[in-house]
């Protein structure tokens, strides 16, 4: 072979590509990841978006998605097969998994099929539950972790917080559709026009859901006034949207004056032991402006003002004295998957972090944010609240992970 030869293969083997070769960090735990379509009515977000499946498939964890669970964030089986993920087409063998990630609570029927210290992620929602529900958790001995309970390091509550957030501002963008002549209105757009008073916009609650949609309407143009039973809430709400607006602490004929000459009203008040207080009555209500529009987020807790009740994604309004209720319990789900990316953030590093530290029972030692989010234990209540609401034996969850 001439030199001219041997350059010119030298040279053909130093431009051909290569595939970059990355060293896989090693895991502790591979996790069998399971993802049910989800049955619950009018419920169409999905705890794992396809992009958060490749991430979890290239750290080595293997991810069961149900045939048709995406379909209603308009995800296809063929967006979560590329990412990794084996489609399945029946329950059961999405529930021989070893971790099952759902939205909405199990149903009796996927109840039957799940083993055993299985550990299950998902919504609390025990208002909409049977009064057995808890015991035949417990009777099944599972691991169960309410998903709006888990804490960050902060100590906040990261599902609440980003449900809330696009709650906040959905209330104030239906509020403006149910104003419009669109949707029988009166005719009136949110917000303000030059020459013409803006419209006024009444919130009570100074959280999250409270806070996004002050944030919403003010970037709107409209006048909000703001109320909460906390000062602390109220003095938070002023420096973090970082504009002065009118707030009160809530005092019936204070709040009665306002809601007065409100064009919208929204509900957005929280409450611990799940049941909100009705601060709004009929009355106040019924001297509210005719064609003025209400949006209770906090109907899936009972609902902030006497005349509202559950209503629907397909029919979610009624009129009261003249006055649009918008009480859908589920806001989020009416953006599944603005949702359904914003929970996927939140389970993928969690379980990245399990996988990380060697499964469930090492990572819930380690992350006391995710043991805030435990319920039951190895078939055990651990939770005091609810231990005491239902009468059911509880046991400190700390003393039982030693036990175990």
């Amino acid at each position: 072979m001439s030199s001219e030869d041997i350059i010119i293969s030298l040279t053909k083997g130093a431009m051909t590509p290569k595939e970059e070769m990355l060293e896989v960090k090693k895991k502790k735990g591979s996790l069998l990841i399971g993802i049910p379509k989800e049955e619950a009515f009018q419920e169409y977000r999905i705890p794992l978006v396809p992009d958060a499946v490749a991430l979890l498939v290239n750290n080595g964890h293997s991810v069961r998605v149900e045939s048709g669970a995406g379909k209603m964030s308009h995800f296809e089986d063929t967006d979560y097969s590329e990412a990794g993920a084996e489609i399945v087409y029946s329950k059961k063998e999405v529930f021989e998994c070893d971790i099952i990630l759902k939205i909405t609570p199990p149903d009796d029927a996927e109840l039957e099929l799940m083993r055993p210290k299985q550990i299950i992620f998902s919504a609390l929602q025990l208002t909409t539950q049977p009064e057995n529900f808890l015991k035949k958790l417990m009777q099944k001995k599972l691991n169960c972790v309410a998903f709006d309970l888990i804490m960050d390091e902060s100590g906040k509550f990261p599902v609440i917080q980003s449900m809330g957030e696009i709650a906040g501002k959905a209330s104030i963008l239906i509020a403006s559709e149910l104003l419009s002549n669109s949707h029988n209105g009166v005719g009136s757009i949110l917000g303000g026009i030059s020459g013409i008073s803006p419209t006024e916009v009444v919130i009570l609650g100074a959280g999250t859901v409270g806070e996004t949609a002050t944030k919403a309407a003010l970037g709107l143009g409209a006048t909000v006034k703001i109320f909460d039973f906390s000062v602390s809430r109220l003095r938070r709400i002023q420096k973090n949207v970082g504009y002065p607006v009118f707030t009160s602490v809530i005092v019936p004929k204070v709040l009665e004056k306002h809601l007065k000459t409100a064009d919208v009203a929204i509900g957005a008040l929280r409450s611990k032991n799940g049941i909100t207080p009705c601060v709004v009555t009929e009355n106040m209500v019924s001297e509210m402006k005719t064609g003025s529009v209400i949006v209770d987020v906090s109907i899936d807790q009972g609902g902030v003002f006497e005349t509202s009740r559950v209503t629907t994604h397909d029919n979610p309004t009624f009129r009261k004295h003249g006055v649009i209720h918008y009480c859908v319990p589920n806001i989020p789900s009416r953006y599944a998957r603005t949702a359904s990316y914003s929970l996927s953030s939140i389970f993928s590093q969690i379980l990245i972090n399990m996988g990380d530290e060697g499964g469930f029972d090492s990572l819930i030692r380690k992350d006391r944010g995710l043991r805030n989010g435990v319920y039951i234990y190895n078939g055990i209540l651990t939770n005091k609240i609810l231990s005491d609401y239902f009468n059911l034996p509880f046991k400190d969850i700390n003393l039982l992970m030693a036990a175990f």
